[in-house]
């Protein structure tokens, strides 16, 4: 709510009421920068609500004779022109002489889209009231014609109606400021008159038009609305009331105006009296009415004093407005209202302050952060810059090669893989029976193996994919099964005797399985790195220029990576080859499993109960001189394992024992698995590891290999065209040069705003 405040001091009012303003004038004009050979203001008003009054009301109002009034100066009045576009108006009191500036404020682009808001000087400052007039038709001209320079309408104008014009109606408007020693300090915006129809050169869609370019304005918080509302009219036909109460239902920031008191049907003065009272239609800040020269008065040239003394004479000595109580005399002549505007509009401006220091350091802020989130603006020194970046890329992929402490390090996510990796070669294990098709026994567990061969914990994490299972378990093979592939294949051999080529058909079977998890485990690498690359190079040429160096890059990174690919892919291949011709130095490793499980399957096939409990055997911790059955069979086989022992035989286990039992007519299968078996430990065990290593060396370590170089070529970065090419790739998309210069400009504004809010304060 808008209301005055008494000062025992007016000097002091009146300079507190000119320095808020100033402020609000200066506000409106942050942030002075230039177009072409004019000087262009981006106004503040864009980015928050900044207090201002806005002169309203139908179509022959009498707002133009109220502006009149208001500013001392005459505006045109040939067809077409007077309330066809808004006409600023910026007045200041000051002791130098009589002058207007005319400018041309900017706000939307010839197609009606918004624009930065500029102000274009029309012209030289005048001095003349008398050439006032002139200028402002011309304005207005260019105003509607955005198509053509507007220097044309300054020095020659021609005679144009209004369906000649190129816009009936804009919202782009005419700005004067205007200072003097009898002018008031008040500011305000003139608003094209709300119309009802078209005639028929007009155009339907300028009454949606011309009601949206009011409601833009009155709509703000900010925003006095001065409704003019004329007396020789009805008052509920008059559209602009009722727009008025849709946006300030509870009148609070509405200061009412009556126009043309003298065309009042004699008997009505009662009806208008009311509102003079401020009984009919209240507003906060009252009514006022205002009594303004007629047409033919004009026509004659009448000067503004002599429009004011005319008004003073019509409310002194007319009835009834002379007879109206005292306390509501303040409330009628045009020097009361422009006042009380004066008065309104600055208590509005400081008690905005405090809200509109608040409203800009918010802009600011996000303004700030909305910069900061553009990529980082192109360098002078182009190569440089893509040089640096190259470098920055390349630094950035070698560590997360060579490994990094995060979750999601490439390490830790190819891990997993290679852990189902070693389990899926560890299951091709031949799955040898000791005992013929058909016997329901099942296989003791192989307890050597058990503590080797269990994988230590991996930790659990969300973002780690579980691996596919690459390959089935192993085919069971009974003995008999070996035992006549071992007879087929004699040929010349001594009884007793195969040949190796049994050992390595079962070897070729299970090495055979390794293809299938070997190219599992690299084609997880693969889309780990080719992922994990992909992610790298939009991290550091994803924001950089128009987006052909970010394409360019993963062309080539991505063709480095299929030459480490295959690579690796033919190193695999190479540890294939190799592991189908079986042999191993390792001949202690490979003799101890050999003897192990030739125990093992010995062990199965003894049908009564000693080998299992040998396999149970669990030493004895006293010696009983009365053991009972079960102890009696314990310090039996501690006897003879301590015999063994004392006898140069140390080291012997209980499952051992089983050895001695009689030779087996399947003993030439058990040597076959036994061997088998055995070496399928050492070979599986060394594939596991090299395979992982293969890969981990040629395209996870091997990616960095060469990768600088060849983005320096592929980039073309060291040739002659070097320059042009690092300036092609940093250029930046049109779309992110034009938000970083719109919110550099934004940026600008306020800035500027906030010193000039710091100016008051000093």
């Amino acid at each position: 709510m808008f209301t005055s405040s008494s000062s025992a001091d007016p000097s002091a009012d009146n300079g507190h009421r000119r320095k808020m303003l100033d402020l609000i004038n200066r506000l409106h004009m942050t942030g002075l920068g230039s177009l072409s050979q004019y000087h262009v203001n981006y106004s503040v008003q864009t980015d928050m609500d900044l207090p201002m009054i806005a002169v309203i009301g139908s179509q022959s109002a009498g707002k133009s004779s109220l502006i009149e009034s208001i500013s001392g100066i005459t505006l045109p009045r040939s067809s077409g022109t007077c309330t066809r576009c808004p006409t600023e108006c910026k007045l200041s009191r000051s002791e130098d002489t009589w002058k207007c500036l005319v400018k041309l404020n900017i706000t939307t682009g010839p197609s009606g889209q918004p624009c930065d808001v500029v102000n274009i000087p029309f012209g030289p400052p005048i001095t003349d009231k008398a050439d006032v007039e002139d200028r402002i038709r011309r304005a207005q001209r260019a105003i509607l014609n955005p198509g053509i320079n507007e220097q044309k309408f300054l020095h020659e104008l021609e005679d144009q109606t209004d369906d000649q014009a190129e816009l009936s109606f804009s919202r782009n408007c005419v700005s004067l400021e205007i200072s003097g020693k009898d002018v008031a300090d008040l500011s305000f915006v003139d608003l094209p008159g709300l119309i009802a129809s078209v005639g028929s050169a007009g155009k339907t869609g300028d009454i949606d038009l011309v009601k949206g370019l009011v409601t833009s304005y009155i709509e703000k918080p900010s925003c006095v609305i001065l409704l003019t509302v004329t007396c020789e009219t009805d008052f509920e036909n008059q559209g602009a009331h009722h727009l008025t109460k849709q946006y300030d239902p509870e009148g609070k920031r509405t200061v009412g105006v009556l126009t043309k008191p003298d065309r009042i049907p004699a008997g009505e003065e009662n009806t208008w009296l009311k509102f003079i009272r401020n009984e009919q239609e209240p507003l906060v800040n009252h009514w006022y009415c205002v009594k303004q020269p007629g047409s033919q008065t004009l026509k004659n040239g009448i000067s503004w004093a002599e429009a004011r003394k005319q008004e003073n004479d019509f409310f002194a000595l007319t009835q009834p407005w002379s007879t109206v109580e005292s306390q509501y005399q303040k409330f009628m002549r045009t020097s009361n209202l422009t006042e009380r505007l004066s008065t309104i509009l600055s208590e509005l401006i400081a008690k905005r302050l405090p809200e509109i220091h608040k409203e800009l350091s918010n802009i600011l802020r996000k303004t700030q952060e909305e910069m900061r989130k553009l990529p980082k603006p192109p360098s002078n020194d182009p190569v440089s810059e893509v040089w640096n970046v190259v470098g920055r890329f390349s630094s950035q992929l070698s560590r997360r090669l060579e490994g990094t402490p995060d979750a999601d390090g490439i390490l830790q996510t190819i891990r997993p893989h290679q852990q189902a990796f070693k389990r899926a070669i560890r299951a091709t294990a031949p799955h040898f029976v000791p005992w013929k098709k058909g016997d329901a026994r099942e296989l003791p567990p192989v307890d050597f193996l058990a503590n080797e061969e269990d994988d230590p914990q991996e930790p659990k994490a969300s973002s780690v994919l579980i691996p596919r299972s690459p390959t089935p378990q192993s085919e069971v093979i009974y003995i008999q099964d070996v035992l006549d592939h071992a007879q087929r294949a004699c040929t010349r051999e001594l009884p007793d005797n195969y040949p190796f080529i049994v050992q390595q058909t079962y070897i070729e079977e299970f090495i055979e399985k390794w293809e299938m998890p070997s190219q599992i485990l690299f084609d997880e690498v693969y889309e780990i790195l080719k992922a994990d690359l992909d992610d790298l190079v939009h991290e550091h040429f994803g924001k950089m220029g128009r987006g052909g160096a970010l394409h360019s890059v993963l062309m080539i990174v991505n063709e480095h990576l299929d030459n480490a690919a295959k690579q690796a892919k033919d190193k695999i291949s190479w540890i294939l080859e190799l592991e189908k011709s079986p042999t191993t130095l390792n001949v202690h490793y490979y003799s101890n499993y050999k003897t192990k499980f030739l125990g093992y399957y010995k062990g199965c096939r003894d049908q009564g109960e000693l080998t299992i409990k040998l396999q149970n055997y669990r030493a004895p911790t006293t010696v009983h001189s009365n053991p009972v059955h079960g102890q009696a069979f314990q310090q039996a086989v501690h006897k003879a394992l301590s015999g063994l022992t004392e006898a140069g035989l140390p080291g012997v286990q209980a499952s051992d024992i089983s050895k001695l039992l009689p030779v087996d007519p399947m003993e030439p299968a058990i040597l076959i698995m036994a061997g088998v078996r055995a070496y399928f430990q050492v070979a599986y065990k060394r594939f596991a590891d090299m395979v992982p290593l293969a890969i981990d060396y040629e395209i996870v370590r091997g990616l960095h290999k060469g990768i600088e170089q060849a983005l320096l070529d592929g980039l073309s970065l060291t040739g002659p065209d070097a320059y042009s090419r690092c300036q092609l790739m940093v250029q930046e998309h049109s779309n992110v040069s034009s938000k970083r210069a719109e919110l550099q400009k934004k940026l600008d504004r306020l800035r500027a705003a906030s010193a000039e809010l710091r100016k008051l304060f000093v």
